[in-house]
């Protein structure tokens, strides 16, 4: 199960795009909390320990403990919008969540063996990869920090798709559920070649010539001109 981040918060009344501007001058992240069965939650978060949670990979993936006084609720994030320039958080949704109702949510895959696979060691390919996360369904309880992959045996030209991921119990790609042509391919090892430099050809070639023999002859004119002068 994913690791538990506790997050401390603040009911906020006021709503708006004002009211927000507001919050965000003075240090805090505007937020909404919502779900089961419950009418949607206005929140606020400190700017600063917001930001140090998010440097925490498992942040994204993880059963949240969002506290508000005495009271708390686990949450999963749902989105984050952020300040395209700045290092700054503009505004947070989360989801709250049951013991007993599934969730939703992507998880990254985390990639094992690039280093000995024989279409990296032996062949000299290069590793691609497609996908960087998946999303799964599960129960809280089954909610994984992130999906492994091990890649070790892989050769040149080959590939690894979604139903190669080994999944812990519990937990499901619904992605697979709608047929084969969603199994989609998630990382593969392949060379890499330098694409060619293409010479001018046809009319480019012979407007190149023809550019060149013009400053050509510009040159001559202007340095019989230079000597005319001179005498």
């Amino acid at each position: 199960m994913a690791e538990k981040f506790d997050l401390i918060a603040d009911y906020r009344e006021d709503k708006g795009k004002g009211a927000s501007r507001r919050l965000r001058h003075q240090g805090k992240v505007p937020a909404i909390i919502y779900g089961a069965g419950r009418p949607p939650r206005a929140l606020s978060f400190d700017q600063n320990k917001v930001l140090q949670q998010l440097e925490h990979e498992s942040f994204y993936s993880s059963v949240l403990n969002i506290k508000v006084g005495n009271k708390s609720q686990a949450a999963i994030v749902k989105d984050i919008q952020r300040h395209p320039a700045k290092r700054q958080v503009l505004h947070m949704d989360f989801q709250r969540i049951v013991a007993d109702e599934e969730i939703r949510m992507n998880v990254p895959i985390h990639f094992v063996g690039e280093d000995v696979a024989p279409g990296v060691k032996q062949a000299g390919g290069s590793v691609s990869h497609l996908m960087s996360d998946v999303e799964i369904v599960c129960l809280p309880k089954d909610l994984p920090e992130y999906l492994e992959i091990d890649i070790s045996g892989l050769e040149l030209d080959e590939m690894l798709h979604l139903s190669d991921i080994k999944l812990p119990q519990g937990v499901e790609i619904p992605e697979l559920a709608q047929g084969p042509e969603h199994d989609h391919a998630i990382v593969s090892i392949h060379v890499i070649k330098a694409a060619p430099i293409e010479e001018p050809v046809g009319e480019e070639a012979v407007e190149g010539e023809e550019g060149a023999a013009a400053e050509g002859e510009a040159a001559t004119e202007a340095t019989g001109e230079g000597d005319s002068g001179e005498d």
